[in-house]
């Protein structure tokens, strides 16, 4: 299934909740009139209203944030002949707003909302996550019911975002594993409409003409065909007065919902397809017809997918990864409303051999039936399947995205019909439905065979939905956590921070949270520029093989423990730094802790996994080598940081990262580990339900003992000022193009004019409502994607700009052109009073909102204490732009932003440019 996802980074004034009356576990609220309570399910009240829409109310006080969710049941499913792409084309001109909201993009930003949209087979879903108050939670309900009947559906903006739409296909073009995908879903499909692509076919989103777009919006967009999300900090009994206030009065159209009817028949073969093209890596692709999500089998093809995939133990892994006949595998199940598709994939340099794979991987899921699933690996494939949703379901926004889905297929409720089903799946289900399903006349990759007797795998149709969901209860609600408002004043008075012997600093904020549920980022810095020099590859190696194998545990043992206990532990950094972040609850936390100090401490470095690291990372850059977005990146932080070869602080090339990963060898691996890890400078900040006490007491068990550590000094880059450069790599039969900017300021993070830069990066090209992403996407439908960036680094003098827009390489001069004239006037003009008061409201409830997530709010505490700073370091800086003025942001422009001085890079196939 291809998910397209139209990610809008917006941010606006943040309100406090002081106008909300916030309760934990309260009664039922009275119904407003017309309104009908349909059912509740763990926390989670669907209402009715008369005229046919449905609302789903789930209050949750734990974070500051309300999430608006509003879910439309037409996709690319109900697209008609000479309609494809119609359904996407229609969320693209949905954010322009409405008849009293015409300019919904500058709303959503001066609120600090962060927006999204997303289109698939069966519905289309709108969003926006914002500051909680009773003023933003009516706005933003009146926003989507306005939208719903008197969106900007007009010819004017239909004309910029086709070709907007159009350069969003091309970007996919780019992508050949992603066109596979495609092929194989419109073979195995060659009658019903999951078989064509969401995006649709270039003609039809060309050339619709707008009569029949506005048509089609009138047909679906009505209230008897949305679900309407409401999850966060808001009083429920409020919420539905408010719901029926700005939605009860829309009447549906006369005419009746459209019906699908067209059933794809049982497959009768074997079907393949060959797709050839440029690209640097090789692909093997198996898909499958299973039923549709209501079925109770669809949950067994999840679990059948996770058997079979996941790494180490997964049946392909085992047999592909393991044996160096692929280099990567991935898959799961597409689970539709009409239908769904196991799709299985392996991944192959260009000079392993394709047949051995494609004859591994048939074998392999030919034999289930003589050789089938055993006791064990159900139930790590359980485990880790239910750890992912009780992951999901902690917390409120990403609960509310979730539904989206279940709602999509038929009902909310069958996102935990789905976790119950996996619950109580036996071994013998399983069996049956790997038999029933996984048959080579279900599959499409090998040619025709004529059989004698044909075994055909029969879809069943799913039961009656309103069957499954009438009298289901659930579990009980979650505990709800607590009212917390993550101002950097707010969470500093909290903030308790303690210095543990050898040199571990802990920093404890503590809070309840929805579910007790608790986060840590464990945060080892080590080395320098002098001992790190060329160590880029093993670094690397390390981090990747700490979580396959430990002294104690082999790497299937890590991942069975992780999923008993519900939590995640992730491992990343850079050639001085690793940092390992934990997701669990508090009543786990000890036990996570351990393991994570067990890798961090003891890993085993078995030669096996070390060979399938090395291996995937060939292959990676491998097939980076002609991606145009990747060359042109690299070539811009070149030319704006030029270090030498080896150096930690600078980015490698693809040839530099290959010959770098071949020369590896797993003593250096080793090596590596005994010299840099240790507690010589490391931060442990957890925030959730523990007290420094009980911290200080698991730190202490987990790491005492250790020391060591290669003394760490952070690698600070040079201030140079930026040497002016043009440049374009051609990349030969990329549909796509990518245009890149770069440039260097002198200060810092600390320098005068760091917070005016922030702000005006922010006004230039930091959200939908900036300058750039307003001339080359919405007035000249030139690109999918714009962004400008403003990075800086403590220690270090300096400040990086960096820019970047996706296009077709027919516009790339146009782009360009736009992209120089705006930075111009942003230097010759400035910015004016409205505009810098609207975007500071903008820019400060961005941040307060992203506080609101305890993995990017403990992330960045441990980046204070490495640099020896507070929250109090945030609040400073918040108010310094609070302050601004026009004149202190104009005149920080002038000095820094340079366009003479520009780094510009065009990367893409411009030999057939017309």
């Amino acid at each position: 299934m291809r998910r397209l996802v139209i990610a809008f980074a917006v941010t606006i004034a943040c309100g406090t909740a002081s106008g909300l009356a916030l309760r934990a576990q309260a009664q039922a609220p009275a119904l407003p009139a017309g309104v009908t309570r349909v059912a509740s399910v763990e926390g989670i009240t669907e209402y009715r209203l008369a005229n046919g829409l449905r609302a789903l109310l789930f209050p949750d006080p734990s974070k500051p944030i309300i999430t608006v969710n509003i879910v439309y049941e037409v996709g690319s499913r109900h697209e008609d002949y000479g309609e494809t792409g119609m359904a996407h084309l229609i969320e693209h001109l949905m954010s322009y707003g409405s008849t009293r909201h015409p300019d919904a993009k500058r709303e959503q930003s001066d609120r600090g909302a962060q927006r999204n949209a997303s289109t698939d087979f069966d519905r289309t879903n709108y969003y926006e996550v914002f500051p909680a108050s009773d003023a933003n939670l009516d706005w933003a309900l009146d926003l989507e019911a306005d939208r719903m009947l008197n969106a900007s559906v007009r010819k004017d903006i239909l004309d910029t975002q086709m070709s907007v739409v159009r350069n969003e296909l091309e970007i996919g073009e780019n992508n050949p594993a992603s066109i596979l995908r495609e092929r194989l879903f419109s073979t195995a499909y060659l009658w019903h409409n999951y078989g064509k692509t969401v995006i649709g076919v270039t003609s039809d989103v060309e050339r619709v003409p707008i009569e029949r777009l506005q048509s089609f919006y009138r047909r679906y967009y009505r209230p008897d065909n949305a679900v309407l999300i409401v999850a966060g900090r808001f009083d429920e009994a409020s919420a539905l007065r408010l719901v029926a206030a700005k939605f009860g009065p829309l009447r549906a159209p006369i005419a009746p919902l459209p019906k699908t009817y067209t059933e794809e028949p049982v497959q009768d073969g074997e079907r393949a397809v060959t797709l050839r093209r440029v690209g640097d890596v090789q692909q093997v692709a198996v898909g499958y017809h299973t039923p549709a999500a209501a079925h109770p089998d669809s949950s067994l093809m999840d679990l059948i997918a996770q058997m079979l995939t996941s790494g180490p133990s997964g049946r392909l892994y085992r047999a592909l990864v393991d044996t160096r006949q692929a280099t990567g595998l991935n898959g799961g199940v597409s689970s539709m409303r009409e239908g769904g598709m196991l799709y299985l994939a392996a991944t192959l340099r260009k000079d392993m051999p394709l047949e051995t794979a494609r004859t591994t991987m048939l074998a392999q899921l030919d034999r289930l039936t003589s050789e089938p699933f055993t006791a064990d690996e159900l139930e790590r494939a359980r485990g880790v399947l239910l750890r992912n949703i009780d992951l999901a379901l902690a917390a409120s926004d990403r609960l509310a995205m979730a539904l989206t889905d279940a709602t999509a297929a038929g009902d909310w409720r069958l996102l935990f019909l789905d976790r119950d089903r996996i619950r109580r799946a036996s071994l013998d289900d399983v069996r049956r439905a790997a038999a029933a399903y996984l048959k080579p006349s279900n599959r499409t990759l090998a040619l025709f065979v004529p059989e004698d007797r044909p075994s055909r795998a029969d879809i069943p149709a799913p039961p009656p939905i309103a069957t499954l969901v009438s009298d289901y209860k659930g579990d009980a609600p979650p505990v709800l956590g607590e009212a917390f408002d993550p101002y950097p004043e707010r969470v500093e008075a909290r903030a308790v921070r303690r210095t543990f012997p050898g040199g571990l600093q802990l920093l404890i904020v503590p809070k309840k949270t929805r579910g007790a549920a608790l986060t840590a980022v464990l945060r080892l810095d080590y080395g320098d520029e002098r001992s790190l020099t060329g160590e880029a590859a093993a670094a690397d190696a390390v981090r990747q093989l700490l979580t396959r194998g430990t002294a104690r545990r082999s790497r299937q043992q890590i991942q069975d423990d992780l999923a008993r206990l519900k939590s995640n532990v992730t491992v990343s950094g850079s050639p001085s730094r690793t940092q390992v972040v934990i997701q669990t609850t508090v009543a786990n936390f000890p036990d996570v802790l351990k393991l994570a100090a067990e890798m961090l401490r003891e890993p085993s470095f078995p030669a096996a996994e070390f060979d399938a690291v090395r291996q995937a990372a060939l292959a990676r850059a491998a097939s980076q080598r002609s991606d145009p977005q990747t060359l042109a990146q690299i070539a811009v932080q070149r030319a704006v940081h030029p270090l030498e070869t080896g150096d930690p602080r600078g980015v490698r090339t693809i040839e530099e990262e290959t010959a770098d990963v071949e020369a590896l060898t797993l003593d250096r691996v080793k090596a590596f580990h005994a010299r840099f890890y240790g507690l010589s400078r490391a931060t442990l900040s957890v925030a959730g339900d523990a007290s420094l006490d009980q911290v200080q007491s698991l730190a202490a068990e987990a790491f005492g003992g250790w020391t060591g550590g290669e003394t760490h000094r952070p690698l600070v880059r040079p201030y140079r000022a930026t040497a002016p450069l043009t440049r374009t790599i051609e990349t030969p039969d990329k549909a796509n193009a990518v245009l890149t900017a770069g440039l260097l300021f002198d200060g810092g993070d600390v320098g005068n004019d760091y917070p005016a830069l922030l702000l005006a990066n922010y006004m230039l090209g930091g959200h939908s409502k900036s300058r750039l992403y307003e001339r080359i996407r919405a007035q000249e439908g030139l690109s999918y994607a714009v962004q400008s960036q403003l990075t800086a680094v403590s220690d270090e003098p300096l400040v990086t700009w960096t820019f970047i827009a996706l296009t077709n390489p027919v516009n790339i001069a146009k782009a360009e052109a736009a992209f120089r004239e705006e930075v111009q006037k942003a230097v010759s003009g400035g910015f004016a009073a409205a505009e810098v008061d609207a975007s500071k409201q903008g820019f400060l409830s961005t941040r307060q909102v992203q506080r609101s997530d305890d993995v990017a709010l403990t992330q960045r505490l441990a980046v204070l204490s490495y640099n020896g700073r507070t929250m109090q370091f945030d609040q400073s800086l918040e108010e310094k732009i609070a302050a601004l003025t026009p004149s202190l942001v104009n005149e920080a422009v002038k000095r820094h932003l340079d366009p003479a001085r520009l780094v510009v890079v065009r990367a893409g196939d411009f030999s057939k440019k017309q």
